[in-house]
């Protein structure tokens, strides 16, 4: 598995739920920087913000879970 790709499918599901970066952002309580830097895969989110930005978005950690190659 591609840890990079956490964050194109983070800024994907946030994009399909109508969210702007920065209203995510807030809802999540984190920097609009940091959640930027994860959605352009420069870093790679921690396991509780990955569960907040799950249960944010409405979807399981597998969904939002990259694909293997």
């Amino acid at each position: 598995m591609e840890a990079n790709n956490w964050g194109k499918r983070i800024k994907a599901f946030r994009k399909l739920k109508g969210y702007t970066q920065i209203e995510f952002a807030d809802k999540l309580g984190l920097s609009v920087s940091y959640l930027g830097e994860v959605e352009r895969d420069k870093r790679q989110p921690s396991a509780k913000n990955l569960e907040e930005i799950a249960a944010c978005l409405q979807i399981s950690i597998e969904e939002l879970q990259p694909r293997e190659k």
